[in-house]
């Protein structure tokens, strides 16, 4: 049966990780761990919306227990986008940063790579330590940018 793009179902091996970890593999939680993977950037909100698509009567507050719960698992990572909702992303691909464009909103990701000299030069200069998973950077994308 094919499905709408973005919701291509990626084998993973999370029912192995949960049991691993002592938790059971529940429909609740393949659902939002596949909506979370097909989202790449998403509010709870966007999660839940994302699994009543499958499952109706989830609702929200399961998605932020179990949003919560993967969150504590190392399964998915949270960042701040901004002053709204916490975004969700899998853990797996939580090496990179985040551009913000704050004319139209579109989040891209780049390599941590590209951070390396300030990284350097903030270890260097201020002694401080990065965590680059967690760097964001606001701007204009080249589409919203002023034309010269």
């Amino acid at each position: 049966m094919a499905q709408a793009p973005g919701t291509e179902r990626v084998p993973r091996d999370w029912d192995q990780q949960l049991r691993a970890r002592g938790y059971r593999a529940t429909p609740q939680r393949q659902l939002v761990l596949e909506a979370v993977a097909s989202l790449r950037h998403a509010t709870p909100e966007d999660v839940g919306a994302r699994v009543n698509q499958t499952a109706r009567g989830v609702n929200i507050s399961t998605i932020y227990r179990t949003l919560e719960l993967l969150e504590q698992l190392g399964m998915v990572a949270h960042t701040h986008l901004g002053h709204g909702a916490p975004v969700y992303h899998l853990a797996e691909d939580a090496d990179h940063v985040h551009l913000v464009c704050r004319g139209c909103g579109k989040i891209t990701e780049i390599s941590p790579d590209v951070a390396r000299p300030l990284v350097a030069t903030l270890d260097a200069e201020q002694g401080f330590e990065t965590d680059v998973g967690h760097l964001t950077v606001y701007g204009r994308c080249a589409d919203c940018r002023p034309r010269p």
